[in-house]
């Protein structure tokens, strides 16, 4: 079914050799009416190791100077190949944890350890974002990405993020880069539900790994579903658990991360633009109706 889908675009970019490729910006800034997330500045997927040529070229046309790696060290010892860079862009390791294996696979088998379903994925999350701030993690990954989106020039040069699927510590650090730049809750949990329809060309071979004997949903394909699943409710429950731990996103990048006022301010500077004159933010309701209708059908 797979091969059916419509990906929309905006917001999806394709490129031979990677899956659930898409920019970040476009959305709207709540309560700010003609402002909008810059656009071409900050683009997400799964592991883009297996690029090809053409590929490549498409991601250099898009101007992407860093390669922000989210994967453990554990995760990229299991690879048989080495992590892609090409000209002009360089790779920059940025693992949330050093030694665990946060792959679809090991995070299925993690989230069974908790529970199915949204209180699952809230407990998966809040360690991303307690492994993001951790004192014993040096490649400071999220303070990283940010402190690159806060410096000069004005934009900052493009950006890939990405894990092993795209999908949790990509989902994670996008939604508070989101979040910080005032966009509303309802459309950041939107954006994270596009993974559904990027991985989905991935899905069966998942599904398949995760059900198989010996494997953390054996015999079980509903388990093993819902949990390499990227639903609204997973994200909208993590925002809520980040308020009520931290006090707000604020809160957390600043007395948490220790990031400065002033590089809180220079990321909204530089990312919250005004919508040139007959520009629309990204449809997003649109492509909500379009995202639940094929997901219903995967």
């Amino acid at each position: 079914m797979a091969t059916n889908l419509t990906l929309p675009t905006p917001p999806f970019i394709h490129a031979p050799g990677i899956e659930n490729l898409r920019d970040a910006g476009g959305y709207p800034v709540e309560s700010q009416n003609g402002k909008a997330v810059r656009r071409g500045i900050l683009f997400r997927a799964a592991d883009p190791t297996h690029l090809d040529e053409e590929g490549v070229a498409i991601l250099q046309r898009l101007g992407i100077t860093h390669i922000f790696d989210l994967r453990s060290l554990v995760e990229l010892a299991k690879g048989r190949e080495q992590p892609r860079e090409w000209e002009g862009a360089r790779r920059v390791p940025t693992p949330v944890f050093l030694d665990k294996d946060y792959s679809p696979e090991a995070l299925a088998l993690r989230l069974r350890n908790y529970s199915v379903g949204t209180e699952g994925f809230v407990r998966a999350y809040a360690s991303i974002l307690s492994g993001a701030i951790s004192p014993d993690n040096a490649y400071r990954p999220f303070q990283t990405i940010l402190e690159h989106l806060a410096s000069d020039p004005n934009p900052p040069t493009p950006i890939l993020i990405h894990c092993s699927a795209g999908k949790d510590r990509t989902g994670v650090i996008v939604a508070l880069v989101l979040a910080l730049c005032g966009v509303s809750d309802n459309v950041i949990a939107h954006e994270y539900s596009l993974t559904e329809l990027g991985l989905a060309r991935l899905k069966e071979p998942i599904v398949e790994r995760l059900t198989a004997p010996g494997a953390p949903h054996e015999g079980n394909r509903a388990a093993a579903e819902v949990q390499i699943g990227a639903r609204k409710e997973y994200m909208l429950a993590t925002l809520r658990y980040i308020r009520q731990k931290y006090g707000s996103v604020e809160e957390y990048l600043l007395q948490h991360m220790g990031l400065s006022q002033e590089t809180l301010d220079k990321i909204k500077k530089n990312l919250v633009v005004n919508l040139a004159e007959g520009e629309e933010t990204v449809p997003w309701e649109g492509n909500d109706e379009l995202v639940s209708a094929q997901i219903a059908h995967l």
